[in-house]
């Protein structure tokens, strides 16, 4: 097939065998940003929202999610993960979800690192959507992975 490692020779979905890797120390660092309005906003800055601090809900929800992809990705392995580390910075009309994953495994957190930003920012619209329904999560994209037989890998953008 098209060299695609979760496709077997006969286009089959399957979940890429690891055992042969080497185990080493990955790291996956992943972003992304969720525009709103000011009042929405400035209700999360002064954690006036009416379900609670929302960054703090978001902080917890992504570290909850990057330990738990591999029951929402269903390719995904199961990996012991290290750290998870979560930043939440305000910018003028948006919140930037910034995450770092790493483990020491035999296959990279590239896809914990994704989940959880994912996550952190449907936190935030979930908690303040009685503000602002138009809120749009944008740019949920790798920054860096370090680690394993392709070794590290930084974005160009």
């Amino acid at each position: 097939m098209s060299g695609l490692t979760h496709l077997d020779a006969a286009g089959a979905a399957r979940m890429v065998d690891v055992s042969d890797k080497a185990v080493t120390t990955r790291t996956a660092t992943a972003t992304g940003r969720l525009l709103m309005g000011t009042p929405a906003l400035e209700a999360i800055r002064t954690a006036t929202l009416a379900k609670g601090d929302a960054l703090a809900v978001a902080r917890i929800a992504a570290i909850g999610a990057a330990k738990r992809t591999a029951d929402l990705i269903p390719l995904c392995h199961p990996l012991p993960l290290s750290s998870v580390e979560v930043a939440l910075e305000m910018e003028a009309d948006a919140i930037r979800a910034t995450a770092t994953v790493r483990t020491t495994g035999r296959t990279g957190v590239e896809m914990e690192a994704l989940t959880a930003v994912s996550v952190a920012l449907l936190t935030l619209y979930d908690m303040a959507k009685a503000i602002d329904r138009g809120m749009a999560i944008e740019g949920v994209t790798l920054l860096h992975k370090a680690g394993g037989r392709s070794g590290e890998w930084r974005a160009t953008a």
